[in-house]
C-alpha cells in the first residue's frame, strides 16, 4: 500500500465547492503522486520513461493518422468514391485501439511528472482540446452518424458532417501542438 501512503493529506472539496477536487486539492494530489515510488520509478528509469514516451508518440501518430483519414472523408476531401460508413467502419476500431494505447501511456507520462503537468499551460490546453475532441466525436455519433446511410455514397457529405470533420482535424492538430510544446517545455 506504499503507493497510496499519504493520499489522506490531499484536500478534497467540501459540498459547497464546485468540481470533484478544488485546485488546491488537485495540487495536493499532484504533490502526493510526484513522490510515490511509482512516479519516481518511471521518472528516474533509464529505459521506462523513454519507452513510455516513444509508445505514446507512436500511438498518437497511429490513432490520429487514422482519425485524419476518417475526418478527410467526412470533409469530402479524400476517398470520395468510398462509402463513408465503410471507411469509418473499417478504420474506427483501429483508431480506438491506438487511442487506448495513447491514453494509457499518457496517464503514465502524467504520473511520472504530475507537478510539471499541473504547472504547464500547454498541458491544460491539451486536456481542454482532448475534451472538446471527445465532445465533437460524441455529438457526431449521436446526431450526424445516425443519418449517414442517407448520404453514405455522396462524394461531398452534408455540411454538418463536413463541419464535424474539419472541427476534429483542427482540435487534433491543437492537441498535437500543445502536447509537443509541453514536452519541450518540461
Amino acid at each position: 500500500m506504499g503507493l497510496l501512503r499519504g493520499w489522506h493529506r490531499a484536500t478534497w472539496c467540501g459540498p459547497h465547492e464546485r468540481g470533484l477536487l478544488s485546485m488546491s486539492g488537485f495540487f495536493a494530489f499532484c504533490q502526493w503522486l510526484q513522490n510515490t515510488t511509482f512516479s519516481v520509478s518511471i521518472r528516474e528509469s533509464t529505459w521506462v520513461f523513454p519507452i513510455i514516451e516513444a509508445t505514446h508518440v507512436l500511438a498518437l501518430g497511429f490513432s490520429v493518422g487514422i482519425i485524419v483519414a476518417i475526418d478527410l472523408r467526412l470533409a469530402g476531401l479524400a476517398m470520395r468514391r468510398e462509402p463513408a460508413l465503410e471507411v469509418s467502419g473499417e478504420l474506427l476500431p483501429l483508431a480506438l485501439g491506438g487511442f487506448f494505447v495513447m491514453f494509457v501511456t499518457g496517464v503514465l507520462l502524467f504520473c511520472s511528472m504530475p507537478l510539471k503537468a499541473y504547472e504547464s499551460v500547454f498541458f491544460t490546453i491539451k486536456m481542454v482540446l482532448l475534451l472538446l475532441s471527445g465532445v465533437n466525436a460524441l455529438v457526431f455519433h449521436v446526431t450526424i452518424y445516425r443519418s449517414m446511410a442517407e448520404w453514405d455514397n455522396a462524394a461531398v457529405p452534408p455540411l454538418r458532417a463536413r463541419v464535424a470533420g474539419w472541427l476534429s482535424l483542427a482540435l487534433w492538430a491543437g492537441v498535437i501542438v500543445a502536447g509537443r510544446t509541453m514536452a519541450y517545455k518540461f
